[in-house]
């Protein structure tokens, strides 16, 4: 299989190894439009780190999780054969290049008494004991992907204000374990934030697009000509998902523009769903009708610009589009654009006939 290797992250490598080299002390939300190698970038750090680090990485994509038992589920993996002190045993005295984990190991005896307590409290405590003993060691990393999943569930109560306020715990309390939580949705991370109360708790890094001179040097590495790169950037930006489809096609023109032939026929089925219907979105407690005219004043804005400010938009409109992934909110600096440099077009090419 084809694969395009890890390529130019260095500003981000960067920021995040000054951040695991300090003491634990804030939250950081690692986010960015979709596609933009996320998980990629925090794949090829883990591989990167000196041995006295201890990754446990949870993705939560295709999870699903709607109880207490789900959420259980989900944090451990069970490590079948062994007790608890045998468990620790294994994290703490091998020697060797970073060990990563899928999921928290534990003993089948701990999850079985988890899952009995049916308590969150119970949990946390566990694993504050469970870090305390690694960190006397090891570095602990905690790092949570697709946290958009789990974003707005409410089990018992508020989920993630409870999370998250553990996570508080571990970083800026008692500084025993670094944390990331990682995802494309930033309107998931704008609940979080204020849910769980964050402010001078947590840090963002953005993982973006590639800039232009970035992009040209992995399609130069590819062997793509002057006139395929200019043809590249103008459908793709620097979109890596976009970028790899090109990379690999035939005749990367015409794939370039059967792809934006595909997202304008994408917005334009949307607009016309709309003169059928009213979806409803939900922020805070209460249900807002999103409404044709409001969405198109807001794509309306983008004929002659690539990005707007998030002040004095619509909001249930603002949020229908981001969460359709046709628009990317900066939560750190309330700015807007397209999802990507193909949703540019096609936002532009549908708008200049509404």
């Amino acid at each position: 299989m084809k694969r395009i290797a890890f390529h130019d992250r260095e500003r981000e490598t960067e920021e995040i190894m000054k951040i695991l080299d300090a003491e634990p002390s804030l939250i950081t939300f690692i986010y960015g439009p979709i596609n933009s190698g996320k998980t990629m970038l925090v794949s090829h750090l883990i591989s990167q780190l000196p041995e006295e680090y201890v990754v446990f990485y949870i993705n939560l994509r295709g999870r699903f999780i709607s109880d207490y038992r789900d959420f259980i589920r989900v944090l451990f993996k069970i490590e079948r054969g062994k007790n608890y002190k045998e468990v620790l045993k294994t994290i703490l005295e091998v020697s060797a290049v970073t060990l990563k984990f899928s999921g928290i190991p534990v003993a089948e005896s701990v999850m079985n008494a988890l899952f009995k307590e049916k308590s969150y409290e119970d949990v946390f405590e566990f694993l504050e004991d469970y870090f305390t003993t690694i960190a006397k060691n090891k570095r602990p990393v905690l790092i949570i992907d697709e946290l958009q999943v789990v974003g707005d569930l409410k089990i018992d109560g508020l989920l993630m204000y409870k999370l998250f306020n553990f996570f508080i715990r571990l970083t800026k309390e008692l500084h025993l374990c670094h944390i990331f939580a990682v995802s494309s949705d930033s309107l998931a991370i704008v609940n979080i934030y204020s849910e769980a109360m964050l402010d001078g708790r947590c840090r963002y890094l953005l993982v973006d697009d590639f800039d232009y001179g970035t992009a040209a040097a992995l399609l130069e590495e590819h062997g793509f000509t002057d006139d395929e790169k200019v043809v590249a950037w103008e459908y793709c930006g620097g979109k890596p998902g976009c970028l790899m489809e090109i990379l690999y096609a035939d005749n990367r023109e015409r794939t370039a523009k059967d792809m934006l032939r595909t997202r304008v026929t994408q917005l334009k089925d949307l607009l016309d769903y709309l003169d059928y219907t009213k979806p409803r979105i939900t922020i805070g407690d209460d249900e807002y009708m999103v409404k044709k005219k409001d969405i198109t004043d807001i794509l309306n804005r983008f004929l002659d610009t690539e990005y707007i400010d998030d002040a004095g938009l619509n909001r249930p409109a603002k949020h229908f589009l981001i969460k359709d992934n046709i628009l990317f909110l900066d939560p750190h600096t309330g700015i807007i654009k397209s999802q990507s440099r193909l949703d540019l077009l096609a936002i532009r090419e549908v708008m200049k006939n509404v």
